[in-house]
């Protein structure tokens, strides 16, 4: 079984699970982020950094010219290079922005053929059409590491300094 079929089968695996901000417990309660918290430790182990608490506001406050989901997901996850007609593939983390002028603020997991599973305030984690509103606010791409795999991300929140990420195609 391939990484990207056991991201899918742990990420159905939390269908059902009502949504409860900043909560990543199967069964229980998750938002967006807990889900794909919840997916790396049901397929990865325990995970490499604590979240540590955020208004479900966090986006809209977030200091000008940073991404903080996309710095966080770049530190563990492989990012994917999205070209034109990029398309999704299972077990690709995905994020989105929903003003231009704003940082990712929500996150899901490609189940493939065009799908995704995503926790969404107000309803339980479910698998939905990745239709054309979800692509156009779709801001960034990433993968589960393999077993042992470096994610490559170098990640700086300086301005002065670039952003060094490893790309998979």
């Amino acid at each position: 079984m391939t990484r990207a079929d056991l991201v899918v089968a742990a990420a159905r695996g939390w269908i059902g699970t009502p949504y409860r901000h900043q909560a990543s417990l199967r069964g229980v309660g998750c938002d967006c982020l807990g889900l794909v918290r919840g997916v790396w430790r049901d397929c990865l182990g325990p995970e490499p950094e604590e979240a540590p608490p955020y208004a479900a506001s966090w986006a809209e406050s977030a200091p000008a010219g940073t991404d903080p989901l996309a710095e966080a997901a770049a530190r563990h996850l492989v990012p994917v290079a999205r070209c034109a007609g990029y398309e999704p593939r299972a077990g690709d983390v995905l994020l989105f922005a929903f003003r231009a002028h704003l940082p990712a603020r929500h996150c899901s997991i490609a189940t493939g053929a065009g799908t995704m599973i995503h926790a969404h305030d107000g309803a339980a984690v479910t698998e939905v059409a990745l239709t054309g509103w979800w692509r156009r606010h779709l801001a960034h791409a990433f993968r589960f590491p393999e077993a042992g795999q470096d994610c490559g991300a170098t990640v700086n929140r300086t301005p002065s300094t670039s952003i060094t990420l490893r790309t998979v195609s």
